[in-house]
Formats: structure tokens, sequence, C-alpha cells
């Protein structure tokens, strides 16, 4: 039987409800020192991870347009810029407490759709939970749409461009791209891989290791 991993507009909120409540449920028996702890984002604690994941479900073109300003319009110092800040404004129950908010969200900023804020919760909470050891499951369906997102897109990961000769194959679930030396693995593991996280590689194989080394970032 093949399974089916599509997914409606409003089972992709559902699924990015989902992904904040649990978040925010692996997040409340931490330590102070766990939310200081470095995430995999560069420069990135936990809880600036956290503060990126509220923002992002309350954001606005004002917002955007001021705090790009601020960081001299530079997008991806904006969006840390503004994390950071946040996080060292408020408290970490504050913080706990405006994840828990912002669970039945449903904003895009401008240019997103649903699928990106889907995309951005899986990774990012995989970016929380493996710098500290804690197990964080992958629904397949939600990262199916979160991996189809990032091909079909270009920046800010330039999955076909990093991949282009390659064959992509998720070996738990129906989904498959591009041509050329076969790359498999868990689409969650795949899904780390094209968004530049090295985390997930150790469950990836392919015929062009050194290749996948090399592309392994954005």
């Amino acid at each position: 039987m093949t399974e089916d991993t599509t997914m409606s507009t409003d089972q992709v909120w559902q699924a990015v409800a989902a992904e904040r409540a649990g978040l925010a449920a692996l997040l409340a028996p931490l330590t102070e020192a766990d939310w200081d702890h470095p995430s995999l984002c560069d420069g990135w604690r936990v809880r600036d991870v956290v503060a990126h994941v509220v923002l992002s479900a309350r954001v606005d073109v004002g917002w955007i347009l001021v705090n790009l300003i601020r960081a001299g319009g530079r997008l991806h110092r904006a969006i840390r810029d503004t994390a950071v800040r946040h996080a060292d404004q408020v408290t970490t129950g504050q913080l706990l407490d405006e994840l828990r908010d912002s669970i039945d969200a449903r904003v895009t900023a401008f240019g997103t759709t649903p699928a990106d804020r889907l995309m951005d919760l899986l990774v990012h909470g995989q970016d929380i939970a493996l710098p500290l050891g804690i197990t964080r499951e992958m629904p397949k369906a939600a990262t199916v749409v979160a991996l189809d997102r990032i091909w079909t897109t270009g920046g800010p990961f330039h999955a076909r461009r990093r991949f282009a000769g390659c064959r992509l194959v998720a070996t738990d679930t129906e989904w498959a791209v591009g041509a050329g030396p076969i790359i498999t693995g868990p689409a969650a593991a795949l899904l780390l891989a094209v968004t530049g996280r090295r985390q997930g590689w150790d469950q990836i194989t392919g015929d062009a290791p050194t290749l996948l080394a090399k592309r392994a970032r954005p």
C-alpha cells in the first residue's frame, strides 16, 4: 500500500499547532542551563530559537521592515537579532507562555506559506532537541511537506542547486527527487541535510559521500 503523505492547508496548520504544542511540552521541564545551551544554529541559544518560533507566529509587514532596517537590510541578521533581543527581554516562563499562546496562530510572513511555518518548526525542534540529547520524532507526512517546500523554493537553502546531479530518496516514506547518484535516508535525516544540518548525515548513505560532505551546508 502506498503511504498517503499529502496534506491540505488545514492539515498543515493542524500539524503546525501540534509541533508548537509538542515543543512546549519538551521545553517545560528544562532547566535554565538547558535554555541557555547552544542550539544547532550557530550563535543561537535554545531560548533564542524559541523566541524566533514565537515571533514567527505574530509578525506583520511593519514589524519586518522596522527590524530589517535595524539590521542594515540583512535578513538573516534581522532574524537572529530580533530573536536574541526578545529572548533577553522576557523570562524563561514568559517565553514558554508565549509559545503556548501561539499554538493555534495561523500567521504567515509576506512571501511565506503555512508549509514554511511547518518546516521551520520541524527543523528548529531538532535544533533544540539534538544538542540536549533529546529524541524528537518528526511526523512523516509533515516532514514530506517540509521537504517538498524546500525542494521547490530557492533561498535560503538552495537545495536543488546544492544537490544537483543527485537523487534523494527517503527510506521510510514515499518521497524522492532529483536524478543521478542516489542518496538515501529517513525523511527526517534528509530534511536536516537539505537545511544544512550535519547532524542528519549519520543516517544517510549514498554513492557520492565526498559530494555530500561538500554540500552539507547552504
